[in-house]
């Protein structure tokens, strides 16, 4: 990536987008797996350059408040 912010993953996003892709292997085509390349890369840089671009989720807030 471009200079900017470093993204940490954690092992539970990383599981999951590795789970994605195994899914997406066998339905998609080769072409619509690197268009998702791609444009997860853009999106990366995106936001390493600029980490309050995207709407936050609310998400880790409610499971950390159960």
């Amino acid at each position: 990536m471009k200079s900017g912010y470093k993204i940490h993953w954690t092992a539970n996003a990383l599981e999951e987008l590795n789970d994605t892709i195994i899914y997406l292997e066998e339905n998609w085509t080769a072409k619509e797996l690197n268009n998702l390349a791609i444009n997860l890369e853009e999106k990366l840089i995106l936001i390493s350059q600029n980490p309050y671009l995207f709407q936050s989720s609310d998400f880790k807030k409610i499971l950390d408040g159960l």
